[in-house]
């Protein structure tokens, strides 16, 4: 383990520590609904990580759908789903152990950082609509969190010279391109079919203030 790796999971482990005090562990174990939607989603997200392609070990692709998951659950539940997605993916050998505080950092708490962040402003900042919960909350920032999550990943890789740089471009950071609109269809799509049909699954989507108004 390097030097990065271990303050990163260091890191890692006090933020979790931190959010996990602040999550209502009591209200859950009460809420056999809320459980099913955390449980239910954790495994989605288990299941979907497991399917990826890459060469060089590390340097692989898969879907994140973390976009989604954070407009679903909330910041704090949505950070203790991937964190148990990321730890399933790494006991069965998709993920290296000693990679685990990069990857929660980069790969985890990152991602659902800005995508919570992108839906604070719109929700204060923007008109509230619809369309623009789905394309601005979801959709975009689908597109957005896996082109960041791998730009940063593939930066730590270079940087802490596991790879050439030559080979961090020419195997994992060229493919971004051609990730971002699948990405983005399907954290819009899977955010579009659950307030249609499922809303109250979804924690930061409301009738009274995308729909009643309208």
């Amino acid at each position: 383990m390097t030097t990065i790796q271990g303050l990163s999971l260091a890191a890692f482990a006090v933020i979790l520590l931190y959010l996990a005090k602040r999550l209502p562990f009591t209200e859950l174990m009460a809420d056999k609904k809320r459980q099913h939607i955390v449980f239910g989603a954790t495994a989605s997200l288990f299941f979907l990580w497991i399917f990826r392609a890459g060469i060089f070990p590390g340097l692989n692709v898969h879907f994140l759908w973390l976009s989604a998951l954070t407009l679903t659950l909330g910041f704090r539940w949505a950070v203790f789903a991937a964190t148990a997605a990321l730890l399933g993916t790494t006991a069965i050998g998709k993920e290296q152990w000693e990679m685990l505080g990069v990857n929660g950092l980069l790969g985890v708490l990152a991602p659902i950082s800005v995508s919570y962040l992108i839906f604070m402003l719109s929700f204060h900042r923007i008109p509230r609509h619809f369309f623009i919960y789905v394309f601005l909350c979801a959709f975009l920032p689908g597109a957005l969190l896996i082109a960041l999550k791998m730009a940063l990943l593939g930066g730590y890789y270079a940087f802490d010279d596991i790879y050439t740089w030559d080979v961090v471009k020419d195997n994992y950071v060229i493919l971004i391109p051609l990730l971002l609109f699948p990405e983005a269809l399907l954290n819009g799509m899977t955010m579009t079919l659950l307030i249609i049909y499922k809303p109250d699954w979804v924690y930061t989507f409301h009738d009274k203030f995308y729909l009643d108004k309208q």
